[in-house]
Parts: C-alpha cells; structure tokens; sequence
C-alpha cells in the first residue's frame, strides 16, 4: 500500500546494531531503510494459506472526515510501494524468538516490568536528570543544551485525570480514557497504554494569565465539543464570569453543557474562555471544528503488560517508549485541502520518489500538518533513551498521510463520551482499568453502523494486523471458520474479553519484545512475535501486487461527516459501488467551496445524480424504468418507493417524461429538502 504524506516526518540514524546505552549516537542521520515511514503491518500477506482474504487494512486507510482530505481506501486494493520499498526491513518478524523466550523465567520478567524506567528514587522524570546534564552523544546540534521536549508528567493524577508533581502543582496533563485503536495497541497485541493531552498555557488562565483549572476544564470540553461535533455536559458554571454563552441559549446564566455551533460561514462561531478567548479574538490562537489549537501536547507511553494478583491485565510501571507530539503551528482546512491535493498530484507524477524528511531528532520532525514529534525508548539495560533517527521515522507512517486520523491524532476522537463514562471521560487507566467497557460502534461510509471491534474481527479474524494472533482467533472463532454468537454476544458488554490477552500470553509477549530490547535493532521492528511470521508476512512484494481485497471498507470513526456519508451513499445507491479516492476527493472539494462561499450545495448533488445516472458505469446495466424509479428512491429518499410513487412516476416515463427530469423533480421535492435540511446541508 503506498503512503500519501504531505511532508514525512521522521528521519533515521545509523546502520548499526546498538547495543548500549552510551552506544546511540543521535548525530548519525543515516537511513538504513530510506522508507522506514512504511509500517510493518503494510507487508501482512492478506491472503492467507487457504485462499481466504482478510483485511486489517482499512482501520487507516479509510475515507477521512473533514479536514482532513487523505481519502487513501484504494490502498487497501494493492502493494502500492514506491519500487525502492518492495523489500520488507522489519527483519524481526522473521526472527524465531522461541527458545530466547523459554529461557526467560516468569517471574524475572514480572519482576523486569514492575521496575519503574521513568519515575527515579526522589520521584522526578529520570530522563529530566539525563537531558539537563546532556551527554555529548546526544546533543544533536553542539550546544550543550537539548532544545527538544523534556519529561515533566509525573503520572500521578487527581479525581478528575489531571496530573500533579508531588508537591501539588498541576502539569498541565490530563489523562483521558478512549476505545483502543483496533489491532497494534490491544494488549493481546503486545503492549498496554496511555494517552494524556496537555492545551497551551493561555488555555489554562483568566484573563488575568493567572492559572484557572476551572477555565482549563471548560476550555478542554469545548475542544472535546469541536472534535465530536456535538455537544458536551459539564458541571454547572456562571457564564458570566467567562462572558461567553457556553450553551448557546443566549443569554449569559448557568450552563451544563457546552453547545456545539460551528458553522462560521453563518455567522455562528464558538470561543474559548479566559486568556486563550482574548487571544483568538486577537488572532493569535484558533478555533475549528475538528482541529486543535497551537500548542497542544500529546504524551502516549507504551507499557508492558503486567498482572494482578487475580491475573486481570494492568499497566506495567516499565514504559517501552515515551512518544510525544506538539502542535506547533496552524494550518486551514484550505491549507490542509492544498497539501493533500499537492500530495496527490505528486505520487501520481513521481509514484518511486520517497518521502522528504525534515527536522532532526533533538528538537523534533515536522509532519507537514503543523505538528512535531519526538520519541524516548529504552536502551539495552531499559532505561529510557532518545530515539534515534530512524526510530523515530517509525512513527511517522501513522501520523500523518492517512485517512484515519484526525488531525493527526488517533486517540481524541475516540474519547469516551462526557455524559456516558465514568469522571466524563477523564481518568487514567491505573484509576479504572478497561474491564467493563462496552464495545463501541463505527459508521460505515456506506451509512450503515457496526460494532467496531465485532466488525473488524469478521475482516480480520485473529485481530491481529499480522494474521499471527491464534488465542483470539480461538477464542472467538470455531474451527470451521464460523465465529462464536454468544463471545460476541459477550464482546459487546466488555471489550476486554477480546483486547486482553490471557496471563501466559502476557508474559509471553513481554518476553519476546525484552529481547529485541537487548538487541537493540528496532529499526528492525519493534513487534513481539514469538515465532517467525513467515507464512502471513512477505519478505518481499511486487510493485502494485493485489492484496486480494476486491471492494475496500470505509470507516468513518466513531464521529461522522454527513457530506462523505452523503457522496458515499450516491456511489453506492446508483453505481454500487463504493467511491473511488478521487472521485470522492473531487465531489468533496466541490461541496465545501460551495460552503466556503455561502452557496447552496444542492446543486452539486444534482449534478453528481445526473452526471452518475447516465454515466456509462450505470446505463451499462440497462436497468427496467421500475429500477430506475427504485434507484431514485434509495439514492434521495433513503427508502423504497411507496406502491403510489411508483406508479405515478412509471406512468411520468410512459408519458415520455425523461429520467433526467425525474431526478431534477425529485432534487427539488419537500421530502429532499427535508431530508438535507436534516444533514445540516
């Protein structure tokens, strides 16, 4: 599958195997593999060896939600690789770890993952020490100072997910509690996890700039607002203190919930409170549906798996990685539209050029969205180390150039619900683990809902992205191939009967990434598989080889976007079929111009139904003037014509009433306008 990056982000350091701590050398910006923003997951041999095809692929190449404009599910169709990166560098899924981890004992790796790699005897960041005395090796530009983030969260956190140094003093992290990604980062997967966001100072004080917890808290729910594009419960607040009407009712009073009104074509804006409101109206800070505001943080530690003593999965206190991003500038959804677009045009001209890298490992790598990311990993001993530059390139296949994200972001979106989930969605995992979650449930860009994870394990059976997961494919599978009714049944009440792996593959997927951690080659791979993964990975493919994957899936996350779901369901109510990447990007970019300009968007729907109707892809089918009415119906109305409509319009077509004029009388019916008024288009 070819990558579609606006600007890569992450860069690489050197061939050699490292095999200590003093040994990294961040200076080396040399690349082993000049394509290590390619994912290992991107070599799984779709088809397996019985014939049968799964798709793991679609979690991220997807149809994207505004703004961003990455539509890239054709990748799911093909090895689309630059020819460059044909071969697969992630050596270490072919590595047969089997009789490393039989040597290891149990209980020395328990004992391996309750030791804390972040937090030192006096309980401050470790890597804090080590980055404000600064050894030469990793002082990537000289100075003797590092210019790139240091460790400040201490992962101790109040009632309400914010963290606190031991003295009492708020970091600014706040933990929050989504619905796992589906694949890597489940626990049966390989690792636990964490994710905590921290806004910009001026989101965090009055007016005043004097730090406000309370303006922290509601400046956090109307972000929480724009990225679900609904509206938001919150504890009782004065308005008036703020002088902003947070509910939208208009007037200035107690508000308990934040209203989402964004449309600001119409006239109809929102704002943040406190100093980062006076700021955006002064147009230093900004505010859109779907975007964070410069300066926010992201934190993410990827753990161990640990145990408890009834043996329920937890996180472990030794982190593999510390990863870290900060949005540093902002970017407009016609900015963010140009990009993509220049993106595009590019990996159609130049389809083997790799991608640009820019920045450097100390003070971060560009993504080309306005964000910069840096990452920490442990050295041969465990303890935390900078990534060097081709571990950080690593991370850059998932953060930006998909369609899945938003705002290069996986995890926000999916922040569980403020008026459904324990403390609103605000915790850490260590104060509620996951046990007890219910599924949660995906649109379809074909307009209809699934559950997610039930959904994804009937594409993908083992919910591995590598095929290589057997104790959910057992678990939730017969042998015949059919899945189990009642542990989906069960599936949906608790997530954690499908993420959670079972104590002995805890302990066996701790050991097996406890000896890549010795070798030190992760710019091999960093996936903890036991034994070779010969028969479901390629160690090589050809250019543009079919994965098998005949008709791709689009997902449109837990949120959606009526305007995607709308073109989706013309492709697929009158061409059946879902829409090309292009074609959707096209009738995407022709629908927000219109709202760009204040126009009607209608008229675009006209002239995609007309222009679809009597394309050669539908009159090729010859369709009965009994199925096109039906078509018209589906493809306006959502529903099949009722027995009067039908004849009325049958009758219209004898009479020689055209089908064009058809459409048009049904484009510009009550029942349409209803229906799009309902849309909000």
């Amino acid at each position: 599958m070819k990558f579609r990056y606006l600007v890569t982000c992450f860069a690489a350091s050197s061939g050699l195997i490292l095999t200590s701590f003093a040994e990294v050398n961040l200076k080396d910006t040399r690349l082993v593999n000049k394509a290590a923003y390619i994912p290992s997951q991107c070599y799984t041999a779709t088809i397996d060896s019985h014939g049968r095809v799964h798709n793991p692929c679609y979690t991220c190449h997807t149809q994207a939600v505004r703004p961003n404009q990455i539509n890239d599910s054709d990748l799911q169709l093909s090895y689309s690789f630059p020819a460059s990166s044909t071969h697969n560098y992630w050596q270490n899924l072919f590595v047969d770890h089997t009789l490393r981890v039989a040597a290891i004992n149990d209980q020395d790796i328990l004992n391996y993952i309750r030791q804390d790699n972040y937090l030192g005897d006096d309980g401050e960041p470790i890597l804090a020490h080590q980055l404000s005395n600064l050894p030469e090796a990793w002082d990537y530009n000289s100075d003797g100072v590092w210019s790139g983030f240091i460790p400040d969260a201490y992962f101790h956190f109040d009632s309400e997910g914010f963290d606190q140094a031991p003295d009492g003093r708020y970091t600014g992290w706040r933990a929050f509690a989504y619905y796992p990604f589906p694949g890597t980062f489940w626990p049966t997967n390989g690792s636990t996890d964490d994710v905590l966001i921290r806004l910009a100072e001026p989101f965090r004080a009055d007016i005043a700039g004097q730090f406000d917890l309370t303006v922290y808290k509601i400046n956090l729910a109307i972000l929480e607002a724009l990225f679900t594009e609904q509206d938001v419960t919150i504890d009782p607040v004065d308005e008036n203190r703020f002088g902003v009407d947070l509910d939208k009712n208009g007037q200035l009073a107690t508000a308990t919930r934040i209203t989402y009104d964004w449309a600001p074509l119409e006239g109809r804006n929102m704002s943040y409170v406190g100093q980062a409101g006076v700021f955006q109206q002064q147009g230093q800070l900004h505010l859109a549906a779907r975007l964070f505001p410069e300066g926010t943080e992201f934190l993410h530690s990827v753990r161990y798996i640990d145990l408890d003593e009834n043996g329920n999965i937890r996180l472990a206190p030794r982190l593999k990685e510390l990863r870290y991003g900060r949005k540093a500038f902002w970017l407009t959804y016609a900015s963010l539209r140009a990009l993509a677009l220049n993106e595009e045009k590019e990996n159609h001209d130049f389809p083997d050029r790799l991608r640009q890298i820019i920045g450097d490992p100390e003070r971060g790598i560009a993504n080309g969205q306005g964000w910069v990311y840096q990452g920490f990993i442990e050295d041969a001993s465990g303890q935390l180390r900078p990534q060097t530059h081709e571990e950080n390139v690593f991370c850059i296949g998932c953060h930006s150039g998909i369609g899945v994200t938003s705002d290069g972001i996986f995890s926000f979106a999916r922040k569980l619900a403020a008026d459904q989930a324990y403390a609103r969605g605000w915790y850490h995992w260590s104060q509620k683990s996951l046990q007890g979650l219910p599924e949660p449930k995906v649109k379809l860009a074909d307009g209809t809902t699934q559950y997610e994870y039930s959904f994804y394990l009937q594409q993908n059976p083992t919910g591995n992205e590598f095929l290589i997961n057997n104790e959910v494919l057992q678990r939730f599978f017969n042998a015949d191939g059919s899945i189990k009714p009642d542990q989906l049944s069960a599936l949906h009440e608790d997530i954690t009967l499908l993420i959670n792996p079972s104590p002995e593959r805890a302990l066996e997927l701790n050991k097996a990434y406890k000896t890549i951690v010795e070798d030190q080659n992760f710019i091999q791979g960093r996936d903890p598989n036991v034994a070779p993964a010969t028969s479901s990975v390629y160690a090589d493919v050809e250019q543009d080889q079919s994965t098998g994957i005949v008709s791709p899936i689009s997902t449109l996350g837990i949120n959606n976007d009526p305007v995607a779901i709308l073109i989706t369901h013309y492709y697929v109510s009158i061409l059946e079929r879902a829409p090309d990447a292009a074609g959707l990007a096209y009738w995407q970019n022709q629908i927000v111009q219109n709202q760009e300009q204040g126009i009607d968007v209608k008229p675009v729907f006209q002239e995609m139904a007309i222009s679809f109707f009597n394309s050669p892809e539908y009159l090729g089918r010859n369709t009965t003037n009994e199925q096109f009415i039906a078509d018209v119906y589906l493809t306006f109305f959502q529903r099949d014509p009722d027995e009067a409509g039908l004849t009325f319009w049958l009758e219209a077509l004898t009479r020689g009433v055209t089908r064009n004029e058809v459409i048009i009388s049904f484009l510009f019916s009550p029942e349409f306008t209803e229906f799009m008024q309902a849309l909000g288009l």
